[in-house]
């Protein structure tokens, strides 16, 4: 490897970026796009492979030529993306069978009830330590087997390949050399045995699923495949290696330095996903998750963790659809015109409700709205929502024997200085913000670069540096009432009648 840069892709749910970085770790070029989901029948959520892979590809010639570099400029490639999003393509041709079927869709639910009325719940949480729901993938490979033309047949016959998102810029990255995973993305899919870091072949045959759909798995870092050439600018004289990839909570975990047990960040993007370290055994607890964070010189570390669907979304929410502000960056001044919510709570729950309730059959509502209440209020409201659904999350993982005393946060929401205080005064614990928000693009870069040899693995600590670290204001009792306050809001949601 003779380049001086790291190239980092991190592709999330609505949006792609491409990241260079130098042998100091210092962010030269920074470029992001766009992407756009498709609705196609209620309830239903989808994304363009096309997409998947155009925008990413705009995101990486962008920064290479903000940065004025060519190829032979980079040493390594590190990719993280969302996960449980599903694409399934022809292995000969490259061309998908059918959109990505996105994490929050919701058109896999009947598979999902006809495999829990087959008393395979239980079995999935031993297995997988995760849930059958129509939120990981698992479902989702099984309804593109049913439901494309000629699926079933071709994926038995070896021809088709199936991935989630960072699998398939792998495959398009290398020019469909190499269809790999590694166990963090892997143990997304529902088809991950936990315990073992390797596809459950049993759960497979059980579902029907074919293993030679799925990607072989190496570690975190590794030689996941080469750049194929005209990927990248310029004639390349040598060989540019994919060297990581990683969840992006798993990244951003890493990116927070998040190495020790009990160490914990939250992520407030289009999710909010609260995740904590707990060491080197699954933690399987009630109303959250378990999945490997990742897997380094043949160690695998778990996370415990909690999403919830809409977090930086029902800001977007708020200005999109009910016209509350024109830029996402003016709701912390109109939420701060008034002091508190008055009352109002609004209970995001536009797709259901994920951790750590499960029910994804209720509606989004705003509760106690009056004739004072006003448009800052309901503004407030979803600020505050984003933290208490973090506290609910975080009460499970306590609840569940994980001590956490400090939550690191991060992602473009985390700018407002409204949020971060309230989430330390509903949580009661110290909320901690990095000068750099991004941390799961530089997450990826820095395994990536640790890949090349740029530098150690643990050394990420080092490149950690504190923006500003909120401490709890509120005294116990007002905490204590607001949070009451909020369960008897998503309680409220909860009973409204689910009419379509």
């Amino acid at each position: 490897m003779t380049g001086n840069y790291i190239l980092a892709i991190d592709e999330g749910s609505s949006s792609a970026r491409a990241v260079i970085v130098d042998r100091d770790g210092r962010t030269v070029a920074d470029a992001s796009r766009v992407i756009e989901a498709q609705f196609p029948n209620p309830g239903w959520v989808e994304l363009s492979p096309a997409d998947l892979w155009d925008a990413p590809r705009a995101c990486i010639e962008d920064a290479m030529k903000t940065a004025n570099l060519t190829a032979n400029d980079i040493a390594a490639v590190g990719v993280t993306t969302h996960r449980e999003t599903i694409v399934m393509w022809d292995r000969a041709t490259g061309k998908p069978v059918y959109n990505a079927i996105m994490w929050m869709s919701k058109q896999t639910e009947g598979i999902v009830r006809e495999w829990s009325e087959r008393g395979l719940d239980e079995e999935f949480r031993r297995r997988t330590g995760v849930r059958n729901d129509a939120y990981y993938s698992a479902s989702k490979i099984a309804w593109l087997l049913r439901n494309v033309p000629g699926a079933r047949d071709r994926a038995e016959r070896g021809e088709l390949a199936i991935g989630t998102p960072d699998v398939w810029l792998l495959w398009n990255l290398t020019g469909g050399q190499s269809h790999r995973v590694e166990p963090s993305a892997a143990s997304r899919t529902a088809l991950l045995n936990i315990e073992r870091g390797q596809w459950d072949e049993e759960l497979c045959r059980i579902l029907d699923i074919p293993l030679s759909l799925l990607p072989e798995i190496v570690e975190s870092v590794d030689q996941f495949g080469e750049l194929a050439h005209g990927v990248l600018p310029g004639t390349l004289t040598g060989s540019i290696p994919v060297t990581s990839m990683l969840g992006d909570q798993m990244a951003g975990l890493f990116g927070q330095a998040c190495l020790e047990p009990g160490s914990a960040k939250n992520t407030f993007g289009t999710a909010g996903v609260l995740t904590v370290n707990v060491g080197e055994a699954p933690k399987i607890m009630d109303g959250m998750s378990s999945s490997v964070a990742w897997n380094l010189g043949g160690k695998l570390t778990y996370e415990a963790e909690g999403v919830v669907f809409h977090s930086g979304q029902t800001i977007q929410w708020l200005r999109d659809k009910l016209k509350l502000f024109k830029s996402s960056s003016e709701v912390e001044a109109l939420a701060a015109s008034v002091p508190n919510s008055g009352g109002v709570y609004l209970v995001p729950a536009f797709a259901g409700l994920c951790d750590p309730h499960w029910d994804r059959d209720v509606k989004a509502a705003i509760v106690g709205l009056t004739l004072e209440s006003t448009s800052a209020h309901v503004a407030r409201a979803g600020i505050e929502s984003m933290a208490f659904q973090t506290r609910d999350c975080l009460d499970k993982l306590i609840a569940g024997g994980v001590d956490v005393r400090e939550l690191k946060v991060d992602g473009g929401a985390t700018q407002n200085n409204l949020l971060c205080q309230f989430q330390a005064d509903i949580l009661g614990i110290s909320v901690i913000r990095p000068l750099d928000l991004e941390r799961t693009v530089l997450g990826i870069a820095h395994l990536a670069g640790a890949g090349a040899g740029f530098w150690s693995i643990d050394s990420i600590t080092d490149r950690w540096i504190l923006d500003r670290t909120f401490e709890p204001r509120m005294d116990a009792d007002q905490r204590e009432s607001l949070y009451a306050g909020w369960c008897d809001a998503v309680a409220a949601a909860r009973t409204i009648p689910n009419r379509g």
